[in-house]
């Protein structure tokens, strides 16, 4: 059977019918299997598994509500039509109250059918997306205030679990915006300094003259604007856990003055006379490569090393695709709820566009989204049009669309396939944003038949 085919298994005495549906819907791209009675297609029904059944109401052997409840039974998700020039109103009620997503009464049109079965196998197609979507969001986890499930973060979860019970030295590494604080925060939280203070130091954020204060604190009258005694959050973070943030970002003569204070958890304050003890465990993050760093002479080696006892390395979104949507809900009803806003889930379309970027700004910039399109959004569905997102899709798509495919390329060598399916997935795509989503619609668009432009959207979007 082809790829992306649905099947459907027809069910109908006369042979002279089975043919004519046969012949239809195989035209129409369909996977078709005929039964010409009841016991044959409960056999059928038991082995294989079918998209829609379609079925007449009077058979030979037994009448075609069995068939539809015995299906039921089997797939509780099969899709049933139910035919026959003998049914009365009350048996099409009833058939429709066992389950039947339609009644067609014979004789009908070609065409009144085939919209009925491309109807009934979009709303199967809409279900069985939205059976996903609630499972993987109740498949989601949340360790702490991080959310995700993925085999990289349930990795990282084990080994917050495993390092917080110690007092080594962490150094989390990873891409801005993937949440390097928030494994810092689930560290401390997990460990036996949980009741004690966590204080952040960004040290890419503090001027350099004023980060040795911001370090170790200063004395009274140390220099111009040092009116009083000032503490230092080192001492600060006493008993309790110090967070350094990008501390890629530190100058060599920062490091040199961090380096004894790393190591003998001691420090001086500036215009000190004394130094000051503390009892701290030191949680570091940047989004550099400090090795490469150390080699380049940008970072002390014995420094790096103090940091680096162990390595937490967190993982970029797109590594991570399987976290997106349950990391969008989250912030979905984040905003929604700080917006007083009523916008509960995404379109699917809107979904398919988040699948398909990349968020090279990872979970900071997806938050951000998020936080705009609820903005934006007058519906409690987020549609493509409110998700601020989709200019990125119009900028590709323009881009496309000005192309200027030139002939006389091919004296050179092409790859034709690759250029229109170029073509194909720049109309398709904003079909599908004029059409907010509704395949119909999209399909009507570009002047072909739904189970045509059902083929070519999942062929251009197998996941």
């Amino acid at each position: 059977m082809v790829d992306n085919q649905y099947s459907i298994l027809v069910v109908d005495d006369e042979l002279s019918m089975r043919e004519l549906l046969e012949y239809m819907l195989e035209k129409q791209g369909y996977g078709v299997i005929c039964a010409a009675n009841g016991k044959e297609a409960l056999s059928r029904i038991e082995k294989d598994h079918y998209d829609l059944l379609l079925c007449d109401i009077r058979l030979g052997d037994m009448t075609g509500l069995e068939v539809l409840k015995a299906s039921k039974k089997k797939n509780s998700h099969v899709t049933v039509i139910m035919i026959s020039a003998f049914a009365t109103t009350e048996t099409a009620v009833e058939a429709m109250n066992q389950g039947a997503f339609d009644y067609v009464p014979k004789p009908f049109e070609n065409e009144e059918l085939l919209q009925t079965i491309a109807n009934a196998l979009e709303r199967k197609t809409l279900e069985k997306e939205k059976r996903a979507i609630d499972n993987e969001l109740k498949e989601s986890v949340h360790f702490g205030k991080i959310v995700g499930n993925s085999p990289r973060m349930l990795h990282i979860y084990e080994m917050i679990r495993q390092v917080a019970k110690t007092g080594t030295s962490i150094l989390i590494t990873g891409e801005s915006g993937t949440g390097k604080e928030l494994i810092a925060k689930a560290i401390h939280e997990q460990s036996d300094r949980a009741d004690e203070p966590f204080v952040t130091i960004n040290c890419g954020g503090i001027p350099e003259t004023l980060l040795e204060s911001e370090f170790f604190g200063h004395r009274k009258g140390s220099f111009t604007g040092a009116t009083a005694d000032k503490q230092g959050l080192m001492e600060i973070a006493h008993k309790g856990t110090l967070f350094l943030d990008e501390v890629g970002e530190l100058s060599v003569q920062m490091q040199v003055k961090l380096l004894r204070a790393v190591q003998e958890r001691v420090f001086r304050p500036v215009g000190g006379t004394r130094d000051i003890s503390v009892d701290i465990r030191i949680i570091s993050a940047t989004n550099k490569k400090l090795e490469d760093e150390v080699i380049a002479g940008n970072f002390r080696e014995d420094l790096f090393y103090r940091l680096n006892v162990i390595e937490v390395k967190i993982p970029p979104l797109r590594e991570r695709k399987g976290d997106l949507l349950p990391l969008a809900q989250h912030f979905l009803e984040k905003c929604s709820k700080e917006m007083g806003k009523k916008v509960t889930k995404f379109s699917s379309y809107a979904i398919d566009l988040l699948r398909k970027y990349d968020f090279p700004g990872n979970i900071r910039e997806l938050e951000n989204l998020i936080e705009r399109s609820v903005a934006l959004s007058n519906t409690n569905i987020l549609l493509p049009d409110s998700l601020a997102m989709s200019i990125h899709k119009k900028r590709w798509i323009e881009g496309v669309r000005n192309r200027r495919f030139d002939v006389d390329e091919v004296a050179h060598g092409v790859a034709l396939d690759s250029i229109l399916e170029e073509i194909e997935r720049a109309y398709i795509e904003k079909a599908m944003e004029c059409a907010n989503g509704n395949k119909n619609k999209a399909a009507d668009l570009l002047g072909v038949s739904l189970r045509s432009f059902r083929y070519r959207f999942d062929k251009l979007n197998p996941n």
